[in-house]
Formats: C-alpha cells, structure tokens, sequence
C-alpha cells in the first residue's frame, strides 16, 4: 500500500473519530445537566424549557453522530473505493474534449453528492426539526428550493468549473494564481450580489415598518455611520421557528435583515441591542478580517495544489489510476477537509474573540441589559443549551457558551454601575 494511502487513511480515521469522540462528550455532558438549569439563568430559563434544549441537542448530535459515519465511509468509496475512478472513465467514454470532460466529472460528482445528502437532509427537515416545532417548511417548498438551489448549481458552477480548468490547462505554471484571482472575485461577487439577486429567490423582503423600532435603528446606525441599501424584515417563519439578525452585501449593497420570528419574540430595546452586536462586527472590521483569511488560506490552499498537481503519488495514494488536472482539483477538494480539521479549533476561536467584541461593542452602544435578555429570549426560543461540553464547543462553536457569554456581559454592566 502506497505511503500516501496510508497517511490519507490515518488521517481519516483520526480526524472522523475525533469527531465522534468530541460528539459523545457534548451528548454525556448535556444528559449530565439536563435536570439542572445554570444558576446564571435559574430565574430566566423555566426547567421544561432547558429540558428541551437538552433533548433538541442530543438528537443533533446523534445525527451528526450518523453523518460523521456517513460522510467518511462516502469518502472512503470516493477514493479509495474508485468511485472517481469509475465517474471519470464512465465521461472519458464519451469522448469530448478534455475540458468538457473535467467540468462533466465536476458537476456530476456536486450533483451525485446533493443527491446522497438529501435522506439526511429530509430527515433533519421533517423527522428532527418538525418533531421540536422548529420546521415550518412543506413538502411542496422543500422540493422548490432544491430546484432552485439546482439551477443556481448549474446557472454558477458550471461557468465557474469552466473557467477554473481552462486556466489549469491553458496558463501555465502559475494556473493556481490566476485561479485565486477568479475565484477570490467570485466570492466577492457573491457577496455584493447576494442581497438583491439571490436571497429572493428563497424569501421574500419586506422594509422595516416606519414606527419607533425603525426610528431607533436609524438613529443607531446614523450614530455609527453606518449606511446601507435598506432595513428588512424576512418571511423568516416559512420555513423555520428560529429567529436571527444579520448584515449581508459589500459596499454599498448593505442591507440589514431581521427574521420575522425575530421581530415577534423581542422587544424593540431588545431588537436595537441585537443590531448593535451585528454592527459591532462591522465597526470592528470582522468581515474585512474574515474576508482576508479567506483569501489568505485559498491561496496557500492553491498553491499547495499547484506543486500536488503534478505528483503522481497523490492520484494513485488515493485510488484515481489516470492522473489529470481536473481530478487533481477534485481530489484536493474532497480530501483537503481531512487534514484541516485539526485547524477548526483555532479558527472557532477567532471567531468567538470577534463575539465577544460585538458583544462589547453592542454593550456600550446600548443597555447591556437589554443584550442580555435579547440572548436569553433567543437561547429560549431557538432551544440552545446551556450546558455544552466545554472541549465540543471549543471545537466546532463560533459563539461563546451562554454563561460564559453572559457573565462577560454582566461584567460590563457592573462596570457601568
């Protein structure tokens, strides 16, 4: 067996049990509370409610538990088991030209991948989600959105696929810089276009009603000078009991959307604290930050796959017998995931930092107060534990644990006093 192989597969098992480990930590842990709400919240939380949060929780883990297993089996069968091997001969047998058959074997294997998720994505919808009251999506909306997510795979990937593997195959040896290039303005592109373009494809947009809420956004974000393309309420609800906030756009193609079921489970005090938080990760340049990692980390990545492109112990290592650029792009897709995962804690943990500087952020904008109870009314609706395990968390969760999130907030409110 090829020493690639062998690393690859080490790997892979190290990094699914991993996983699997970290996910019976954070199941045991929130069982062990389950009977216990967090002093913290002892006066905010009732105990059915926490109870609930315990029981949405652990049934998520036992679903991640399934598609860690499933994912790494899959993986294994790409690979190793000559799944790619077999989708690349079944195209070259068609005879086109070598472009046309790499983005073939490109978007068949985005389509196949869509197409084995969709049982566990059907049973997150209408088995788990619907058994805790949060899934208001219908059969009927379920199969237009993934139409729709369809065609923007086509309409998208396969100008993208296109592009990318003729600079692999027409720009020499620094393909892998031009391809960051395009793709860096690919996501910027997105980013811009988002807003206006894609979103309402899935949701409908409504401006903020002119009343005090409205005025008192205004005033935050004038104080901030912060402008953007509109204030909007989204039909949220359609699909989904859980609430959120959030920027989206670049530029000038701002906008600010609140969930409706955000706008009905909170007071507008509330509303103004949750946005300052938003506008705090814009206030402290999070997404520029965000966006320069991203650029950071795909260039090393193609880099990277510039000098593995041409190496023909990686095809081989992992079970594809006829070397070619456009399975060399695949292979480093699919397997790159499986030696990063040992970076995710760092990376979670930049991103809780930039939490708890919105977080302070929003806490001198407006009353901490207000933050608080905004969170816990959240925690409460959305069915959030209280009680992560602390290693799970640090692994996979972009925001701090919620006592520790709100004792950093009543820390600020004890300062103000």
């Amino acid at each position: 067996m090829a020493v690639f192989t062998l690393i690859f597969l080490f790997m892979l098992v190290l990094s699914a049990g991993t996983r699997l480990w970290l996910a019976h930590r954070q199941q045991s842990h929130v069982l062990i509370h389950r009977g216990h709400v967090p002093d913290a919240f002892r006066d905010k939380i009732p105990e059915a409610a926490h109870q609930r949060a315990a029981d949405y929780t652990v049934a998520k883990i036992r679903l991640e538990t399934a598609e860690i297993c499933i994912s790494t089996f899959l993986l294994a069968g790409w690979t190793l088991g000559g799944g790619l091997d077999l989708m690349d001969n079944a195209w070259r047998n068609l005879h086109l030209a070598p472009l046309a058959t790499g983005v073939g074997v490109l978007i068949s294997l985005f389509v196949l991948m869509q197409l084995l998720d969709l049982p566990m994505s059907v049973y997150q919808t209408f088995r788990l989600e619907q058994h805790f009251g949060f899934n208001h999506t219908t059969p009927r909306l379920f199969i237009i959105d993934l139409i729709k997510q369809s065609a923007l795979l086509f309409v998208l990937g396969v100008p993208l696929a296109w592009l990318v593997l003729w600079l692999l195959g027409n720009s020499g040896s620094l393909w892998w810089l031009y391809t960051w290039a395009v793709w860096m303005g690919f996501v910027l592109l997105m980013m811009w276009a988002y807003p206006a373009v894609i979103a309402p494809l899935f949701n409908k947009f409504k401006p903020l009603q002119d009343g005090e809420l409205r005025d008192r956004v205004m005033a935050l974000l004038n104080r901030n000078g912060f402008a953007s393309q509109g204030i909007f309420v989204m039909d949220g609800s359609r699909r989904s009991g859980h609430g959120n906030a959030y920027f989206t756009g670049l530029g000038t193609n701002k906008r600010i959307v609140f969930f409706d079921t955000l706008i009905n489970t909170l007071n507008p005090d509330e509303i103004e604290a949750v946005l300052a938080h938003e506008l705090g990760h814009f206030r402290r340049r999070h997404i520029h930050k965000r966006i320069a990692l991203t650029a950071v980390m795909a260039l090393a990545g193609l880099a990277l796959l510039g000098w593995l492109i041409d190496q023909a112990w990686f095809y081989a290592g992992l079970g594809v017998t006829q070397p070619s650029p456009y399975m060399g792009l695949i292979l480093f897709l699919l397997v790159a995931p499986v030696f990063n995962f040992f970076m995710q804690p760092v990376m979670a943990y930049f991103m809780r930092k930039h939490e708890f500087e919105a977080d302070d952020f929003a806490a001198a904008q407006t009353d901490p107060n207000d933050l608080i109870r905004a969170l816990v009314k959240l925690y409460k609706e959305n069915a959030a534990t209280l009680t992560p395990d602390p290693l799970y968390s640090a692994y996979h969760d972009s925001h701090p644990p919620a006592p520790v999130r709100i004792a950093n907030l009543s820390a600020k409110l004890r300062a103000c006093l």
